[in-house]
């Protein structure tokens, strides 16, 4: 089960490696090469935990197992230093503070290298593991408390909520490393002073058994697993969140058709690029074509206007009130719909109004210049004026309400 989930995990981690930096249209973004490199750190220190490689590798050597992944994971955890001091610093100061760190790195490893070889000469002493424990914990320790103050700041200034969860996500991975900082802390006083609380050599059967597992094992593969899942959230979220947002420009824009389609035909003066010269330079482009359409609506409702007939309006907003709908956006929407039907048959009629016209819909100023906000609104007008029997029955000529009245 151990190998099984390790394997697995370590194939995802290799797999994310990968996505982060293949060529995204010419461009990479910032800390993509720290970033492989951690999750390929990562990767690499899981692999020597599965019983396969760390039999392999034990075979030429004995218990170098444990080096093997030590070293793996404080690479790891400088590519983390790495990726967030990219993102922090202007690029010369990140530059010289990333060589430090890895220079730091450097001495840790060859640090630990020496005190292994030395532990395995002298009889596996636990006052030289020990101290080897001391180097990897300090510098690990010290790691995850700064990466964990820099995330949950960061999570607090992002307005992407990807980016945000992926951080908190990320702080919540830092606290596992510390758990597991702290057990290491806990191991080595007790080989130090000679104590001997914890069989530190014993194998785990399971990520929870023994109970110490949970701790030497557990907590660093959920700290591994959170950390590359909340750095790797927001760009695994974005081109999803960019398709979802391309196909729902593109419904709305085919949902919009009947209502442009009308609106447009009484006032094709408001149609933008008749010729549509522009289209091929935005053939993929379902922003543009969406943006352009509600601008054409809006203005061909500008245009008719003179053609909003109070009548209209009233008679649509007792029948909205009488099926519970009043001050309701649906409500709101089924009127303007209403109103609009009657401005578009009025104005191919050619009859004017002889009062004021019926003022714009509620919340029209606070809509404007917010494409989502305006695309869902007309979606809603949209709606009610294909499908609403409130519409239809506005369809009697509001003209002849108007002269009615005038007469």
């Amino acid at each position: 089960m151990i190998s099984l989930l390790f394997s697995g995990v370590a194939l995802v981690l290799l797999l994310a490696a990968v996505y982060w930096v293949r060529g995204r249209g010419g461009h990479r973004p910032t800390g993509t090469w720290a970033m492989a490199a951690l999750l390929v750190s990562f990767a690499l220190a899981f692999a020597s935990y599965t019983p396969v490689v760390e039999n392999a590798a034990e075979s030429l050597v004995p218990h170098v197992g444990r080096l093997l992944s030590n070293s793996f994971t404080l690479a790891a955890a400088t590519s983390v230093l790495a990726f967030m001091l990219q993102l922090n610093l202007e690029p010369e100061a990140a530059r010289r503070s990333i060589r430090l760190r890895v220079l730091f790195l450097g001495i840790a490893v060859t640090g630990m290298t020496v005190l292994f070889a030395a532990e395995e000469m002298n009889d596996r002493s636990p006052r030289i593991y020990a101290l080897y424990v001391l180097i990897y914990i300090s510098y690990l320790g010290v790691t995850a408390k700064d990466f964990l103050v820099q995330t949950w700041k960061q999570s607090k200034r992002s307005r992407r909520t990807s980016q945000r969860v992926g951080l908190r996500m990320t702080a919540v991975g830092c606290l596992f490393a510390l758990l597991y900082s702290a057990y290491k802390v806990f191991v080595m006083i007790s080989l130090g002073l000679g104590l001997d609380l914890i069989a530190d050599h014993s194998r785990c059967s399971s990520p929870l058994v023994p109970v110490r597992c949970l701790f030497s094992v557990t907590s660093p593969a959920l700290a591994v697993l959170l950390i590359t899942l909340g750095l790797t959230l927001p760009a695994v979220a974005w081109p999803i969140s960019q398709f979802l947002r391309r196909r729902w420009e593109s419904r709305s824009f085919a949902a919009l058709g009947p209502l442009w389609k009308d609106i447009t035909g009484a006032t094709p003066e408001v149609v933008l690029d008749p010729a549509d010269a522009h289209e091929e330079d935005h053939a993929d482009d379902s922003d543009f074509f969406l943006h352009r359409r509600v601008i054409e609506i809006n203005d061909g409702g500008l245009a008719l206007r003179p053609h909003r007939s109070v009548t209209v309006q009233e008679s649509a907003a007792r029948a909205v009130a009488s099926r519970g709908l009043a001050d309701t956006a649906q409500g709101d929407a089924i009127v303007e719909a209403a109103v609009l039907s009657a401005a578009v048959r009025a104005k191919a009629a050619g009859a004017g109004l002889p009062g004021e016209a019926a003022p714009q819909a509620p919340g029209t100023e606070s809509r404007e210049g917010n494409l989502r906000a305006e695309t869902e609104w007309l979606l809603l007008v949209a709606h009610a004026y294909a499908q609403s029997d409130i519409v239809r029955d506005a369809d009697g000529a509001p003209a002849s309400a108007e002269a009615g009245s005038q007469a």
